[in-house]
């Protein structure tokens, strides 16, 4: 939960700081003046709410590979290096991407996460606590979800969500400053002052925190489509069983707080914490590959 909260402070952040920006370049003030029409006011919003979530895709392998101190795989130094290349290879061919990247960086909990900006220049990496604790028809099923990730667009489609929400909470945090700013200015000719600036990012703020729940409900839905196509891709039995050995591991989340919400497992919660999980409870993932199974 610690984490994804600062994932949803991140992006708070990051809006903040476009407000700063705009600022100190004086567009705020030229908007709470009406210096720019409806249309201007929502292209603005557009630009810098896409604008900061596209960076963040575009880099995203990049700040991967850093943040957790990814190993590549380029040439194989043993058996277990060679089967992951091989296994990856096979998984991304069977669903049509190019193949992933892989790699592996250093951590005790047993994780894994896919990123990158296009289907065919994805990463895939695993923990070195995921090649220890599982058995390699886990480990499989694993990659296998992994790889549904990256044929399933959801890096792309979640900077989308991100970006479209960003553009609202940019374009209502400024028409809600802009009617806070002419009530306490009364008719002056001093619009665009402190009280819009501050009225601006209290708005922000609190739309950015509702704006994060729908990302992460997002989140939690690409989960479940990723365990069904996990295990069409190495077999129901093994995707249950994968997520059974990281239930009895605790799902422990990624250890950077930034890709917390790209591996394959997360934080628990209850109540109004069950609105900030970036995953399902692994129990409910379980519950809804048996029902499929069934079903099928």
């Amino acid at each position: 939960m610690k984490r994804v909260l600062l994932l949803v402070v991140t992006n708070l952040g990051i809006l903040v700081m476009l407000t700063l920006v705009a600022r100190l370049l004086g567009l705020d003030r030229w908007l709470a003046g009406g210096g720019m029409s409806f249309g201007a006011l929502l292209l603005f919003a557009a630009l810098f709410g896409f604008g900061g979530s596209f960076i963040s895709l575009l880099i995203s392998k990049w700040l991967a590979k850093r943040a957790m101190g990814v190993h590549l795989i380029e040439q194989p130094g043993n058996a277990d290096e060679v089967w992951l290349l091989e296994t990856v290879r096979t998984q991304a061919q069977a669903v049509g991407i190019g193949v992933p990247e892989v790699g592996i960086f250093d951590s005790p909990a047993p994780n894994a996460f896919a990123t990158g900006a296009r289907r065919d220049n994805a990463l895939v990496a695993v923990s070195t606590g995921l090649l220890r604790t599982m058995r390699k028809e886990e480990v499989e099923a694993v990659l296998a979800h992994e790889i549904s990730h990256v044929a399933n667009g959801d890096m792309v489609t979640l900077t989308l969500i991100q970006g479209v929400l960003n553009t609202f909470v940019i374009l209502l945090a400024r028409l809600i400053g802009g009617a806070m700013d002419r009530m306490l200015s009364r008719g002056e000719d001093d619009q665009g002052g402190v009280g819009y600036f501050i009225a601006v990012i209290v708005s922000e703020l609190l739309l950015g925190v509702l704006a994060s729940i729908i990302v992460m409900a997002f989140s939690r839905y690409r989960e479940f489509r990723a365990d069904h196509g996990g295990a069409r891709l190495a077999g129901t039995r093994k995707m249950i069983s994968a997520l059974e050995s990281l239930k009895r591991s605790y799902g422990e989340p990624l250890p950077a707080p930034q890709l917390s919400v790209l591996g394959i497992s997360g934080t628990a919660g209850a109540g109004l914490k069950r609105l900030f999980m970036s995953h399902p409870p692994l129990e409910e993932r379980i519950a809804a590959l048996r029902a499929a199974e069934q079903g099928g």
